[in-house]
Formats: C-alpha cells, structure tokens, sequence
C-alpha cells in the first residue's frame, strides 16, 4: 500500500475538514481516530472471524453515518475494501505474493485458497452495502466537490 509513513498528527474527528479520500484503501493506518477504532476490528485469518470482523466494521460505519462522521464513514470503507482486496490475493497466491523473489509477477492460482475466496466475499458484501448506502454516496459526493 506504501502506507509506511508516519500517521498525520491531526485528530480528524476534531477536524474532518482536512480529511482527504485518497485512492482505495489510502491513509488506512494513517487517520485517527479511525484508524484505532476500526483495525483492532479487521482480520482474514478465519471466515468465521472474517464474518464477525466485516460485520463489526459496517456497524461501525452505521454509527459514523448516525454521528455524521464521513471521515470515519470512509475509512470503514477502506477497511472493508482492504478485507476484500487483501484475502483475494491469498486467495490467488499462495502466501498472498504477487511476485517472486526477482522481482517478476506470479501467475495467480483460481482459487488456491478457497477460504481465502470465501473471506473475500464476505468483505465484498459489506464493501458494496457501504458503496450502495445513498447516505455514504451523498457524502462522498459533496466532499469531492468540497461543499
């Protein structure tokens, strides 16, 4: 994700104002207080755990739509689009490499890890109930535009 600076030393639940969308899943370990919020919750170890992990991640996102936090309504969308995206490359790859040690890319395996597969789809389900929410649409849309 090239995610390994340091986290911004802004509180953006104090000032939502300078939070930033970024692409896919950017600034997921960066944002606070989401980021803390919302990690501990995250995992793609088992289904079972992945099941209770994207539940626990889109009630989250309902209590951010419910306080009118966008920043943290995003950022649980990042969480589950990294649920997603993260157990579909192990999913296709054994050890979740894309890529061999020089450096050229492996050919993906369908599927070499079902239960990875499965894990994916579960966050894949959340991910697009958030991306289907009108709330979370509305939102986005006015902060690109930056009403």
């Amino acid at each position: 994700m090239g995610d390994d600076s340091p986290e911004y030393d802004v509180n953006f639940r104090e000032h939502p104002e300078a939070y930033e969308i970024g692409r896919g899943e950017e600034g997921a370990f960066k944002v606070q207080p989401y980021k803390d919020e919302l990690l501990d919750l995250w995992t793609i170890k088992t289904l079972d755990g992945a099941e209770e992990a994207a539940e626990r991640i889109y009630e989250q996102f309902e209590q951010y739509r419910r306080n009118d936090e966008f920043p943290g309504m995003d950022m649980a969308r990042k969480y589950l689009q990294m649920g997603w995206t993260r157990s579909l490359r192990y999913a296709k790859y054994p050890g979740g490499r894309k890529h061999n040690d020089d450096g050229t890319e492996r050919e993906p395996q369908q599927w070499y890890d079902e239960e990875k597969y499965e894990i994916s789809q579960v966050y894949r389900e959340y991910l697009d109930r958030v991306r289907d929410d009108d709330t979370y649409q509305q939102r986005r849309d006015r902060w690109e535009s930056g009403e």
